[in-house]
Formats: C-alpha cells, sequence, structure tokens
C-alpha cells in the first residue's frame, strides 16, 4: 500500500508511521515494538544521560532487526556525547529538535546517518532543507510537550510547509487515528508522526498513573503555556495554575524558570505526581479512551486508514 511512499523508502519501514522521542515515555521497549509492527520507534534521548541512551541503544539492537531512531533536542546539555553514541552505534536515523539543525546535520549526513528536523513554521523547514536534512517533520500547535511560539495548527501548517520545501514532509500534532493520517496526508504529508496516542500504550515508560490520566482527559483539560520561557502545553494541574498565576501577574522569564525548576517533567510523567509534575500532553488525548499495546495502535491506525479511504472514495 505505500511501496511508493517517500518516508518509507527513507526510512526503509513498511508503514509511514513514526511515533515520536517523547522525554519520559519513550524508551527500548516502546521503539522496538513500533519498529517490530512496521513503523518506526524512536529513543527520547532528551531525558537520558549519555550512559542510559547507550543502554538503551543496545537493548534496541538486540530486541529488534529494523530500523529504529533517536530523537536529540538540540539544546541537550551532554549534545556532543549523544552525537558520538549515535555514530558509535550507527544509529539509522536521527531526529532533532529545538535547535538550528545545521549544528549536527552534516556530521551525521558525513557517517551515512539519515536526519530529520522538527519544525513548526515555513520559516524552519526552509532552513531544515537547506542544512540538508533528509526530511521534516511539521509539528502543529495541538502537540504535546514543546510547541512552536505561532500557534499555527496542523492543519494550516501542513500545507505551508508542503508548499515551500521539496524534501520529505511528516505530519505531527493532533494525530492519534488512521483517519487523521490520512487527512494529514491529502493535506500533503507523506508520513506521521504519532506521540500522545503512543504515550498511552503499554510500553510506554510513562507512570502507569500518567497513562490514566491521559485517557481520562476532556477537550479543553491541556493548555500551552511558559512561552515566555519555552512554550510547553501540557495537562491543567496544580503545577499549571501556578503558571498561569504568575504568567496573570506578568512574571519575568526568570521567575517562571524558578517555578519550573528541576526535573518538573519527570516528577509528573514519569514519576507520577499528578498535581505538581509538569504533564506534557497532546489536545488528541480527549479522544483516547485506552491502554494499548504499541503493534495494536500500528494494526488500527492501518485499519482506520483503509476504512477512511474506502469511505471517502465511495461513488455517488
Amino acid at each position: 500500500m505505500f511501496k511508493k511512499n517517500r518516508v518509507c523508502r527513507l526510512l526503509d519501514i513498511p508503514y509511514p508511521i513514526i511515533q515520536a522521542g517523547m522525554v519520559w515515555c519513550s524508551g527500548w521497549e516502546l521503539a522496538t515494538a513500533v519498529s517490530n509492527a512496521g513503523g518506526l520507534g524512536i529513543l527520547g534521548a532528551g531525558s537520558m544521560y549519555p550512559s542510559v541512551l547507550e543502554e538503551e541503544i543496545i537493548r534496541c539492537k538486540a530486541a529488534t532487526d529494523r530500523p529504529f531512531g533517536i530523537n536529540i533536542p538540540l539544546l541537550y546539555a551532554d549534545l556532543e556525547k549523544h552525537r558520538d553514541l549515535v555514530i558509535k552505534h550507527r544509529v539509522p536515523v536521527v531526529f532533532t529538535s529545538a535547535g538550528n539543525p545545521a549544528t549536527l546535520t552534516p556530521v551525521f549526513k558525513s557517517e551515512g546517518i539519515k536526519v530529520i528536523h522538527v519544525i513548526a513554521s515555513t520559516k524552519y523547514a526552509r532552513k531544515a532543507e537547506d542544512a540538508g536534512c533528509d526530511a521534516v517533520v511539521a509539528e502543529g500547535f495541538e502537540a504535546g510537550g514543546h510547541n512552536g511560539r505561532e500557534e499555527t495548527t496542523s492543519f494550516c501548517l501542513i500545507p505551508l510547509v508542503r508548499q515551500c520545501i521539496d524534501i520529505p514532509l511528516i505530519a505531527a500534532g493532533g494525530i492519534a487515528t488512521g483517519t487523521q493520517m490520512l487527512a494529514a496526508m491529502v493535506l500533503g504529508a507523506e508520513a506521521v508522526q504519532v506521540g500522545t496516542r503512543f504515550v498511552a500504550s503499554k510500553e510506554s515508560t510513562a507512570h502507569p498513573t500518567f497513562k490514566e490520566k491521559v485517557i481520562s482527559l476532556a477537550e479543553g483539560d491541556t493548555q500551552l503555556s511558559m512561552k515566555k520561557l519555552v512554550p510547553v502545553r501540557m495537562v491543567k494541574n496544580e503545577f499549571y495554575k501556578a503558571i498561569q498565576q504568575a504568567e496573570d501577574r506578568g512574571a519575568t522569564k526568570e521567575e517562571l524558570a524558578a517555578i519550573l525548576g528541576r526535573a518538573r517533567a519527570k516528577k509528573g510523567m514519569y514519576e507520577g505526581d499528578m498535581q505538581e509534575g509538569e504533564l506534557e500532553i497532546g489536545q488528541i488525548a480527549a479522544l483516547l479512551e485506552d491502554i494499548l499495546p504499541a503493534a495494536d495502535i500500528i494494526h488500527r491506525f492501518l485499519d482506520e486508514f483503509k476504512a477512511a479511504r474506502e469511505r471517502i472514495c465511495m461513488d455517488g
């Protein structure tokens, strides 16, 4: 069905479904489960010390003979060590984010490693193409976690990016079903990157309490916040309220950083503190009702994609 798909050919995967590299949620078990099911699994290196990342890479290689990738935020403190581990272990593809794609792209490309950069605007899509990236992920305002300041929704961002670049385009933000996957492709995407749906998976390293929280969320239970510091979409809890109150009174960037402190996302997403933790998740959580094995999520995507395509192609 996807034999001519440019992203499938680029990544050597049967299905154009990519699991996002989410901090505290994307360990080797999830990455290999997605890759073994025909998608591309990704390790979320943004929450891993170099020693932890190396162990995760080794476990991935032992658990799958399929390609997998690593997401590396370019603002990460141990960036050079992560870079060296990718090269040492010949990881097939790196997804970079939160920084200038020219920082690591030439280095990885010279080693035969594919590079895909996450962007939230046409400006940075062009920069990624100019830097030599193999593809871009266009992530809309609906997405969980760190987000673009422009607040451009996926429905607007995908066609805008499609018309300004020639390299393959992967859509992200608000995609949790095969129907949405088809819609993204109609708009110009050639694959989808899925985060929130895979947080609520059996193999996700998210705390069980957080997984249950995700599938209980209703419309309006998340909000993009901390734009003075770094925009992030999170669940409305006590920590969110503290941030919102500070922003309402005109808090400075430094004051917001002090409230945020250290390891706030780990406290919530990994350790299970639903009130004082930073709970990063996308708007589409409101659509989720169950926690499934990653392979079942892939299969459901494909079934829904086929059914939606048949429905809209019916005569009359």
